[in-house]
């Protein structure tokens, strides 16, 4: 694919600075960037790059002032991350509007109905009474149960897992080695110590546009369903429990595990490796640190908690920064005891 200067301009509603005929046919890192390819500066860090790179074309602020010449042509936008951002959209775009018609051996089962203009690899399988929309892909090993309903323009990567009666929404991606809807950990303890299984007969609900990261794992719910709201962005090796509840636009990055029927509010972040116990509730634009361990609702809108358990960050970092001087804190301590002992002490006679 090749395009000029302008028409990138054009997609991304920028002005040219600069020649705008010239020709560009790949993205690049600013600092790797070499003649035909476009590049772009958000992180004021990597201006010095500006000045050196061979990228035919460079997306920036429209505020940006120069300090020295310029071998690039500009495209000056309101946000040049967005911008390069969009720029990748629609790279991608084209690179999948070849992923069209049925690779075989795949299968369907009876009385699915799939929308046109989509993609099923080889070795993949629709089970029976599922609707699939329009411009789907189903990419090779992926399995998609029976009873399901994908919505327009959702891509399903190779070896992903859709558990029966699962419901996704238009616009989403399911990253290779996903399973959607396995069984939610419940089991009964007897009398006797062992555990009964208790079935598991909800499903799992996927709204507009939600990224699932490879190899995470959503529970299908005890009764009812598992939903992960509209711009959810879940990261790889993420284990959503049974009867979760995922508000709008909230992201989970890796290692992360959610414990049963614990509601997260809209616009949440939670980072690597966070846990969270079952039967809680995480107010909107709740943010928690990395490594950290909620064992309490958070209620209160806003709130950055850090730590296991985690509290409010700033007072996490106080306590931290306390704690790197408990040894020294302690040596003062005992000193000042043997000194008040000693002005306890009964003179001698």
């Amino acid at each position: 694919m090749e395009f000029t200067v302008g028409q990138i301009a054009g997609v991304l509603n920028g002005t040219v600075e600069g020649e705008a005929s010239r020709r560009v046919d790949r993205l690049a890192k600013i600092e790797e960037a070499r003649e035909g390819a476009v590049a772009f500066l958000s992180n004021p860090k990597y201006e010095p790059h500006l000045y050196t790179t061979g990228a035919s074309a460079v997306i920036v602020s429209k505020t940006l002032e120069l300090k020295q010449p310029v071998a690039a042509a500009l495209i000056r936008v309101d946000d040049p991350y967005l911008g390069f951002t969009q720029l990748l959209e629609f790279y991608q775009q084209f690179t999948r509007a070849g992923k069209r018609g049925v690779e075989q051996p795949s299968f369907v089962g009876s009385n699915s109905e799939i929308g046109d203009e989509g993609y099923r690899g080889a070795f993949s399988y629709v089970g029976e009474n599922c609707q699939i929309g329009r411009g789907v892909l189903i990419f090779p090993h992926a399995t998609i149960g029976d009873r399901c309903r994908i919505g327009d323009g959702t891509i399903i990567y190779a070896g992903a897992k859709i558990y029966a009666d699962t419901v996704i929404g238009a616009r989403c991606v399911v990253h290779a080695g996903a399973v959607i809807g396995s069984d939610g950990f419940g089991f009964a303890p007897q009398p006797d110590g062992s555990y009964r299984p208790i079935p598991q007969i909800g499903n799992v609900v996927l709204e507009d546009n939600v990224s699932i990261g490879a190899n995470a794992t959503i529970d299908c719910a005890t009764m009812g369903s598992t939903i992960i709201r509209e711009g959810a962005k879940i990261d790889n090796l993420v284990q959503i429990a049974h009867n979760v509840e995922i508000g709008r636009h909230t992201v989970v990055a890796s290692q992360s595990g959610i414990s049963g029927s614990t509601k997260i509010g809209n616009y949440c972040v939670l980072a690597g490796q966070v846990g969270i116990v079952g039967h809680i509730t995480l107010a909107d634009r709740t943010t928690v640190t990395a490594q950290s361990g909620v064992g309490k609702s958070i209620k209160e809108e806003g709130q950055f908690v850090q730590g296991a358990p985690a509290f409010n960050l700033r007072d996490s970092l106080r306590a931290n920064a306390v704690f790197r001087h408990l040894p020294e804190l302690e040596r003062r301590l005992l000193k000042l005891e043997r000194a008040q002992e000693k002005s306890d002490a009964p003179e001698k006679s």
